[in-house]
């Protein structure tokens, strides 16, 4: 089975602090639910049009187990918790 990966890229950030408590809320959500952090930060570098905003790649043992992180009661409750504070794109892509 293929490991899948949650990538987060912020487009704009309205409320640090609603960001905050996300943050402290969806981080041991996601890893309770098996994902694994594997970049948090803004860019080094872009290129193209990216954007130099904030990027997350979370790594996951299937498109599964990614999902049912995302649609957990945990996971739900740090969104609420962002309540429009940040512009995300968040996609889940099948690893090769």
């Amino acid at each position: 089975m293929a490991k899948a990966y949650w990538v987060a890229t912020y487009r704009s950030v309205s409320n640090p602090d609603a960001l905050a408590a996300y943050a402290k809320l969806s981080g041991p959500a996601i890893a309770a639910a098996g994902g694994r952090i594997l970049v948090r930060g803004t860019p080094s570098h872009t290129y193209e049009a990216g954007l130099s905003q904030r990027t997350v790649v979370i790594e996951f043992d299937s498109v599964e187990q990614a999902q049912a992180a995302h649609d957990s009661a945990a996971y739900q409750e740090a969104l609420a918790a962002l309540a429009g504070g940040a512009e995300r794109d968040i996609r889940i892509v099948e690893g090769v």
